[in-house]
């Protein structure tokens, strides 16, 4: 079975209901004051089987003016539209508008039937299928079958089921895979059961005890039962219009433009950037910063029209704009739209959406229009790629990749290795999955050379930079997880050299210049000549005229390569000066088993400032190990 949605299209009173009924036997106007008045308000519903296995979901719209805007809620899930047009009136405004909303709402199949036609002679029949064939030249209903039809008589009707059933075989069904969204259209109770909503299905499947929400509010649900096209069902397919009996919300919680989606999967968002396509039968031209209602799926939401490359949009010109919203929704790549404005009450624009989580853009920035062209591709590697590229130093995860675009899992996939093959973006987190492009990922890499530059001008004794300290300078609006891979990048192309808790410089020798090196040569000698009992730091200091913080990173080059030892705090000394103290006191401990600080000092010359912190340092090195007062010979 192919399940299929026809929508109906055109004027009030062009005969759209009865036409609806002659084919199905249902009356689609159900409530009293539909009845009083004679008109379609509200959303209708209808089933229509054809040969061939052809089921068509029917909905019928309302064509009076004032409602629009429920009409276009109608149009969201439609795979094509019946035009209906009185043959004893021709077209008329609202057939122009409701051609115009389905072109941009993504129609691009259907046909016309002339209602009315037992009403007027042959001649006048031939005259109005002309002026129809006319008027839809250039549209996407060029060329389609016109079928005059009576609703009453029921002259045309076999012919026209004859036609859909044609246009059918041709049209692909709605995808299955992939996370499931309905729109509500219709939301009401029923006792016993509670909360009922209905749509049509426009991706994936639903399943009877599917954990749920509805979008935008966030409220969790779970479907308690199914209903599609009349029947009972265990689950609902993409293309179909359902009922969903929702457990866990209240009906008065729920409107149409809610949409119920899988628990957890989607967000909602007030900042959308479109392509954008004006009417060229717009009364005016279409100015920055417009007011305008958005009108997708079931949603109608306030919008500020923001021009991205010009300050105004004349009748029949595009562009790529963004849309700032004044409620948040559920958009997704590629959905279609429709922009109406409030006076004069007018269909005036539409199109689809290109990022409905964009990231901030300049207006007549050429990396952001560059970015939405690539979105406007249309392909699913250039809108993936263009989606990465987009997120700049952030990333971009799996998840918000498969939310922003809509891209089926199995495909988005698939399109991911060979972007990663091709090296145009990189995983740079495993768990979660998360992506930068090629161009992001090396300007990271260039920001922490740059860093550790600007560091080492600044500490030109340092050896090398913590990683800690490193990873700090990861712009905020990055993610420090980005910190390891550009490290290990940098490292294999020799640009740094990572060690243990610190990181280097390729090549660069700390303090290698001739001024610091005379500096470190001056210490030394300080040092040298205070013998086994060397200048504290700060006669150093004194002595030299330079400042505490670089001489401790002097000495501690000095004790990297091994010429100086660092005993405790502030005393130093020459590795040849403590060198010969070690020589004594192991000598004077071979021979005599034990020493004393007294013997010690007798043995060395050392005064009791030295005394001690030598002797605890070769404790420390354990050269020596303290007995009550005394010190013995380790055992090695």
């Amino acid at each position: 079975m192919k399940n299929l949605i026809l929508g109906t299209a055109g004027h009030i009173d062009h005969g759209k209901t009865s036409l609806v009924k002659a084919l199905t036997g249902v009356d689609t106007d159900r409530l009293p004051e539909e009845k009083l008045r004679g008109i379609t308000i509200e959303l209708g519903f209808a089933a229509l089987d054809l040969p061939g296995g052809i089921h068509f979901g029917i909905v019928d719209v309302p064509g009076h003016e004032k409602f629009v805007r429920t009409m276009v809620a109608g149009v969201g899930g439609m795979d094509l539209v019946m035009l209906v047009i009185a043959a004893d009136e021709g077209v008329m405004p609202q057939t122009r508008e409701h051609l115009d909303i389905c072109r941009l709402l993504g129609v691009r199949k259907g046909l016309l039937a002339l209602t009315k036609s037992d009403l007027v002679d042959p001649d006048w029949l031939d005259l109005v299928v002309e002026e129809v064939r006319d008027y839809i030249a250039g549209s996407f209903l060029e060329g389609a079958p016109v079928i005059p039809v009576s609703s009453r008589s029921g002259s045309g009707l076999d012919r026209l089921k004859d036609e859909l059933a044609l246009i059918a075989r041709d049209l692909e069904q709605k995808r299955n895979e992939g996370p499931y969204r309905l729109p509500v259209d219709r939301v009401f109770t029923l006792a016993g059961f509670g909360t009922v909503v209905t749509g049509t299905l426009l991706t994936g499947t639903v399943k009877v005890g599917d954990e749920a929400e509805l979008l935008p509010s966030g409220l969790p649900c779970r479907i308690r039962g199914i209903q599609t096209h009349g029947a009972k069902s265990e689950k609902g397919e993409a293309g179909s219009r359902l009922a969903l009996n929702l457990q866990g919300v209240d009906h008065h919680q729920v409107l149409r433009g809610d949409v119920v989606v899988p628990a957890g999967l989607y967000r909602t968002t007030r900042l959308v950037d479109v392509y954008l396509n004006h009417l060229a039968s717009a009364p005016r031209s279409l100015k920055h910063r417009a007011s305008l209602r958005l009108h997708s799926s079931t949603y109608d939401v306030p919008a500020t029209v923001i021009l991205l490359d010009r300050d105004t949009l004349e009748p029949g010109e595009s562009t790529h704009a963004q849309l700032r919203l004044a409620r948040p929704v559920l958009l997704l790549n590629g959905d279609p739209f429709v922009l109406r404005s409030s006076s004069p009450s007018a269909t005036v624009a539409g199109g689809r959406i290109l990022d409905p989580f964009p990231p901030s853009h300049r207006r007549r920035s050429a990396e952001a229009l560059e970015l939405l062209e690539n979105l406007s591709g249309g392909a699913e590697n250039d809108v993936i790629a263009g989606m990465v590229t987009g997120s700049l130093l952030s990333g971009i995860t799996h998840a918000e990749i498969i939310s922003r675009s809509g891209i089926m899992s199995k495909r988005l996939e698939a399109a991911l290795a060979g972007l990663l093959a091709s090296g145009e973006i990189i995983q740079v987190v495993r768990d979660p999955k998360k992506y930068l492009s090629r161009a992001a990922f090396a300007t990271l890499c260039n920001l922490l050379i740059d860093v550790m530059k600007e560091y080492f001008a600044r500490n030109p004794l340092k050896e090398g930079i913590s990683k800690e300290e490193l990873k700090t300078r990861i712009p905020d609006r990055s993610d420090e997880r980005f910190f390891t891979p550009c490290l290990a990048a940098l490292e294999n192309e020799g640009k740094i050299i990572a060690e243990r808790d610190r990181v280097r410089l390729a090549g660069r020798k700390a303090g290698s210049d001739t001024v610091q090196a005379d500096i470190r040569e001056q210490i030394l000698l300080e040092l040298e000549h205070g013998g086994k009992e060397p200048p504290f730091l700060n006669s150093i200091c004194s002595r030299l005229n330079i400042p505490e913080k670089p001489a401790l990173e002097h000495l501690a080059l000095l004790a990297a390569s091994g010429a100086v030892v660092k005993v405790k705090g502030d005393i130093f000394y020459s590795t040849a000066a403590l060198g010969e103290i070690e020589a004594l006191l192991t000598g004077y401990l071979r021979e005599h088993g034990e020493i004393s600080p007294l013997q010690f000092r007798e043995i060395t010359g050392l005064s009791r400032k030295f005394m001690i912190p030598v002797l605890e340092y070769f404790d420390s090195r354990k050269v020596t190990i303290r007995l009550g007062d005394k010190r013995v010979l380790r055992k090695r």
